[in-house]
């Protein structure tokens, strides 16, 4: 599995979200975006990009993935915009 496979699997999983990813192959690191993270604490905002993934961690087509996830206005206010 790759990047952008990963990316369509969580932007789809997760409607209006912006997924960025970088990885080598089975270990990937993934910054979310998403409207539907507002109110939701950070387990919950991770288990829903775990969850837009499905049987991807069970069959071992992702090793290892390190989520951070941000709400529209966190991502404004880290990214500088």
């Amino acid at each position: 599995m790759n990047e952008e496979q990963i990316k369509r699997m969580i932007e789809a999983g997760l409607p209006g979200s912006q997924a960025m990813l970088k990885g080598d192959g089975r270990h990937f690191e993934a910054v979310v975006v998403s409207e539907s993270f507002v109110g939701k604490s950070m387990l919950e905002q991770h288990r829903m990009v775990y969850g837009a993934l499905g049987e991807s961690f069970q069959s071992e087509a992702i090793h290892a993935l390190s989520v951070k996830t941000y709400t529209p206005e966190e991502w404004r206010g880290k990214s500088g915009e």
